[in-house]
């Protein structure tokens, strides 16, 4: 085209974990593709600025997920009243039914269609929910023109459960962000042998197991801790009542939320960072491990194997004993660990933030009228 084309981005998603690639997108848009015009969509408290001549910032009320027609008309109405030549929706689902100018989504998994109960309400209305969320799912994919996915596996899982798709997919890895910078603390609570795990324990995170895991371990690593970093949330308060319960359950440490310090000096003290999941899309959490230089023993389970390669100890999540066996192989193995520690610092060199936004750009462009 003759004129700056314009291209709006969906990124109410930051500043979350799944954000990430967003935030990595924005701050490359500028070196990679100055001749576009951008428009970075944000919720009304995010605070992100950019000093880019070529990217304008605009606060939307709107939710990020909504199944009020009403929201549905006026997010659409919004988005045309900017008259893009393409939208980039960094979250399938986001897209306004009533919206239909040329567009391209972001799925990351599809978690949400693999465990129905990955969300928090109770009962009927969580399944009512579900069944919208679907609906806005098929609507976002048939709509989009192409569908960039972060992995081989989520690329297959996505044609099979909407054959429609097999055409527009697109997979661009992810990466991960460099170590923490500055000295480390420790948390309160955590001694000198445990294996470490970050984030929220949702269902399918498969934390439940991991517990179970840590009390065969005891057999023969009586001294182990398992610290289970990350805010203390709704799936928090339902875990607490299984490590209450659990024989093993003073030998677990839940600091909450933690600073930068203290999650630095738990990815360098750890023995090993565990990664029990049973779905994942992409699995930044492992690769931000081995940018500390923490061994990781990992689910085999979904796209873990395809992005984590020979860097990883893999077990069958849904079996705990091989979970246990895993771990402790590598908690017995100082030669192990070691190897794991710079196989896992070859494997981040696969991947590249900078890479990720390029081919980002060149879908744009694929999409983009002449």
């Amino acid at each position: 085209m003759s004129r700056q084309p314009h291209i709006v981005i969906e990124a109410r998603i930051r500043p979350a974990s799944t954000g990430r690639p967003v935030d990595r997108l924005l701050e490359y848009l500028p070196e990679i593709d100055p001749e576009t015009h951008y428009t970075v969509l944000l919720k009304p408290d995010d605070t992100w600025t950019t000093s880019a001549a070529n990217i304008t910032v605009r606060h939307t009320r709107f939710p990020i997920f909504s199944f009020s027609p009403l929201n549905q008309l006026l997010y659409a109405r919004e988005l045309r009243r900017l008259k893009p030549d393409l939208v980039f929706f960094t979250l399938t689902g986001q897209q306004p039914l009533g919206y239909f100018g040329r567009q391209i989504t972001l799925t990351h998994d599809l978690t949400m269609y693999r465990f129905v109960r990955a969300g928090r309400l109770p009962g009927w209305i969580h399944h009512i929910r579900m069944v919208l969320y679907r609906l806005l799912m098929w609507a976002a994919h048939r709509k989009a023109q192409k569908i960039i996915v972060p992995s081989d596996y989520v690329k297959e899982d996505l044609s099979a459960f909407h054959r429609f798709t097999t055409h527009k997919i697109v997979r661009i890895y992810e990466s991960s962000e460099p170590p923490i910078s500055g000295k480390g603390k420790r948390p309160t609570g955590v001694g000198n042998s445990f294996i470490l795990h970050v984030g929220s324990p949702l269902p399918h995170k498969n934390i439940p197991r991991l517990i179970e895991a840590l009390k065969e371990l005891h057999t023969t690593h009586p001294n182990l801790q398992l610290v289970l970093a990350g805010k203390r949330e709704y799936f928090f308060e339902q875990l607490q009542r299984q490590i209450d319960a659990s024989p093993a359950r003073d030998a677990i440490i839940a600091p909450g939320f933690v600073s930068d310090a203290e999650l630095k000096w738990l990815y360098e003290q750890a023995e090993a960072y565990v990664l029990p999941s049973e779905s994942e899309g992409f699995g930044l959490p492992g690769l931000e491990a081995m940018a500390h230089g923490c061994p990781l023993v990992s689910s085999n389970a979904t796209c873990l194997p395809e992005v984590y390669g020979d860097a990883a100890q893999y077990f069958d999540p849904l079996d705990v004993t091989d979970m246990a066996k895993q771990i402790g192989s590598v908690l017995g193995d100082k030669d192990l660990r070691k190897d794991l520690v710079e196989r896992g610092h070859d494997r981040l060199k696969q991947f590249s933030w900078k890479t990720m936004a390029t081919e980002t750009v060149e879908v744009y462009r694929s999409v983009l009228p002449d």
